[in-house]
């Protein structure tokens, strides 16, 4: 059972209301039948998407306030059980015109973080550290500079596809290469204010992530 279906499991059985809380750890995976590895990807994929939340010190709890819209739109994406082709294909459409946008919509102050999120990412590569959370802060970052909030909403679903990218690339020395030196050309164009430089950069970026993961 893939990581979307685990998180539907736990999103579309009734027995759970806004405000409760859910079973622990070990009680809940054996009632899904799921590792507790499986079990805890699919609550973050929820808590990504607004519908749980971890109340540090209580446990994990049904969120009272969902955004019914929210909702609907997760219902949706799970049951469309989106491969990695999907994804990425979805990210060749969307991410290259959001880098486009944000490069001219920008602050200095977005601008600015967008590089700093992008040398932590080169950082963490030298260390041999996990850059999962800095490259997703990295692309949202872009995302959130084009003052468009549809695009923000798409966030949850291409960290699906900005995740696999992650684990692969560790795995590769050349994606790893790649995915520095892409980053670097991104943030080049869009220091300088060139959009159509950023829309190719990010496009050349995907491209090359996908060629790594054999989805071409």
């Amino acid at each position: 059972m893939d990581r979307f279906n685990d998180s539907e499991m736990i999103f579309i059985e009734k027995r759970f209301l806004p405000g409760d809380k859910l079973p622990n750890e070990n009680d809940l995976s054996e009632e899904l039948h799921i590792s507790r590895t499986t079990l805890r990807e699919a609550i973050r994929i929820l808590v990504t998407n607004g519908i749980l939340e971890i109340r540090r010190g209580k446990g994990t709890y049904i969120k009272e306030d969902i955004d019914e819209d929210n909702m609907e739109s997760y219902d949706s994406l799970t049951s469309a059980k989106m491969n990695a082709r999907d994804l990425y294909e979805m990210r060749l459409i969307f991410e290259p015109e959001a880098a486009y946008y944000a490069t001219i919509r920008a602050s200095d102050a977005e601008i600015k973080r967008i590089l700093d999120y992008g040398k932590q990412i080169e950082e963490k590569i030298k260390q041999n550290e996990d850059r999962t959370g800095v490259e997703r802060n990295f692309h949202k970052s872009i995302v959130k500079a084009t003052h468009n909030e549809f695009m923000e909403k798409l966030m949850p679903v291409l960290y699906q596809a900005i995740d696999k990218g992650v684990i692969l690339s560790t795995k590769k020395e050349m994606a790893v290469q790649d995915t520095i030196n892409d980053h670097k050309m991104i943030m080049e164009f869009m220091e300088s204010r060139n959009p159509e430089g950023a829309k190719s950069a990010m496009k050349i970026h995907i491209l090359h992530a996908m060629k790594d993961l054999g989805i071409e």
